[in-house]
């Protein structure tokens, strides 16, 4: 599988093996599992599976352990879906690297089995550089179908990290003489006994009665608090509630950065929309609207000047005025439309009642033509220097054909100061764009894709976790080459 990619799981109950080579000073790594409900966290600490805590009171998920073969080794996670209680909708499946970073290993690998044949329903390799904690995939129930998902997001803040974007917090208790110990508890609860030990490191066991207990391990240092969200132009003039909206996404969008080891990277923000006929439906129902308010607040934390490039595309690409933050609502009310009854119609009159700057969309025609947009983009911004790399946030509902122009653009874009983005919305066929991360022949990896069967209902944590995963990488690797 490729990353983002999904499939059903058809299964009863289905074996998570995590699997990597060693050597020598390579870390050693350890699976578990996150039982999450309809808002995405967990209920208690209960919903947390790991080596110290094996087995889910439910009995349907257990830690069933390691399993050792030479360099090799597995760890693997069970999840019976049938007894999985109502209102359990996600099991997260995590690990975490004890001793060093998951770019220490080599062979990393999520394989998904049918618990009761063994057999293989999916693969997922993935990679790794300085990740502390990981998310290899996620079984998820949509529709009344589990389904799985291919993730491989990747945490330089640890197991503790990691658990705390889903609802456990990682306080400290202020017993002993000796300092704070991390204790673990539900957003909202009191803490309770440490169940998750600090990052990098193991609970040891329980010593013999009557044996002197190990001494407590030294505190561990506090956590860098997140950057303030900088207040960008405009921001000001926002109706109250999308002021506050921005202000919360904002932060989120900061800490998935520092997660990631981008603190305070600056960056111009490009969007682009898909506007093909398929996506009459999410227009319609306001997701399209949605996600560019959502996708603001990463221009507003990336980009100083709080103004955001825009391109709609579908048999052709079309520039949409820019995007700035303190015209947010009224540039969703213009150009953020239906797409319109009459984007079907054969007609060259000038539609009635178009706006100044407003896009005719029979004019952007009803097909996907993605190297069109991808090369209108490649051309502003080359004709557009910036002394900051560009993001391109890219959404599309997949039926991507034009498979070798896409390729072709991409492949020529790899020397240019630009990072892809592309978000899949809930369709299927997307072609290239979720096969590029695994295509030879370029100097850096310059395209990130994930899909999401509704984004609607993607908690804004994950969302841009997900969408800013890659991104800190490339902006590393290409600086090294001399890209940007």
């Amino acid at each position: 599988m490729s990353k983002g990619a999904n499939l059903p799981v058809a299964a009863g109950a289905v074996r998570a093996v995590l699997g990597w080579r060693g050597g020598a000073g390579a870390p050693d790594a350890d699976a578990s599992a996150l039982l999450l409900g309809p808002g995405g966290r967990v209920r208690d600490d209960g919903d947390f599976v790991f080596y110290n805590q094996p087995q889910h009171a439910s009995g349907a998920v257990r830690h069933l352990g390691k399993q050792r073969d030479g360099a090799a080794t597995t760890d693997t996670v069970e999840v019976d879906l049938r007894a999985l209680e109502p209102e359990i909708e996600r099991v997260v499946l995590c690990a975490s690297a004890d001793g060093g970073t998951f770019g220490g290993l080599s062979g990393l690998t999520l394989r998904m089995l049918d618990a009761g044949t063994q057999q293989e329903i999916a693969r997922f390799e993935m990679e790794a550089t300085t990740e502390t904690a990981f998310i290899g995939g996620e079984l998820y129930l949509r529709g009344g179908q589990w389904k799985f998902r291919a993730v491989g997001q990747g945490y330089a803040s640890g197991l503790a990290g990691l658990a705390t974007d889903f609802g456990i917090s990682v306080e400290s208790d202020g017993a002993g003489t000796s300092g704070p110990e991390p204790s673990v508890s539900p957003r909202g609860t009191a803490a309770v006994s440490p169940a998750l030990p600090p990052t990098g490191s193991r609970t040891a066991a329980p010593t013999a009665a009557g044996a002197p207990p190990a001494p407590p391990a030294p505190p561990a240092p506090p956590a860098p608090p997140a950057s303030s969200p900088r207040l960008s132009k405009g921001e000001e003039r926002l109706p109250v509630d999308m002021r506050k909206r921005l202000s919360l996404r904002k932060e989120q969008v900061a800490v998935s950065l520092r997660k990631h080891g981008a603190e305070g990277v600056t960056a111009r923000v490009v969007l682009i929309l898909d506007a093909s006929g398929s996506m009459s439906f999410l227009y319609s129902k306001g997701v399209v609207a949605d996600v560019v308010e959502r996708m603001a607040a990463v221009a507003a934390q990336l980009d100083d000047d709080g103004v955001m490039q825009a391109w709609t595309f579908a048999s052709h690409a079309a520039r949409l005025p820019d995007l700035s933050l303190g015209e947010l609502p009224e540039w969703l009310e213009l150009h953020v439309r239906v797409g319109e009854l009459s984007l079907f119609r054969r007609s060259n009159k000038p539609r009635k009642g178009l706006l100044p700057g407003q896009v005719d969309m029979r004019s952007v025609g009803i097909q996907n033509e993605e190297q069109k947009a991808i090369a209108e983009v490649r051309t502003y911004v080359r004709e557009h220097p910036a002394v900051d790399p560009t993001l391109v946030l890219f959404f599309s509902d997949g039926g991507v054909y034009r498979n070798k122009a896409i390729e072709q653009e991409l492949r020529d874009a790899v020397e240019e100061p630009i990072f892809w983005q592309f978000v899949g919305l809930g369709r299927s066929n997307y072609g290239v764009l979720e096969r590029f991360d695994t295509l030879p022949g370029r100097r850096v990896d310059n395209v990130g894709f994930f899909a999401v069967d509704d984004i609607s209902v993607v908690p804004d944590p994950e969302l841009y976790d997900r969408l800013l995963s890659q991104f800190p990488a490339w902006m590393t690797a290409a600086r090294g080459l001399g890209i940007i």
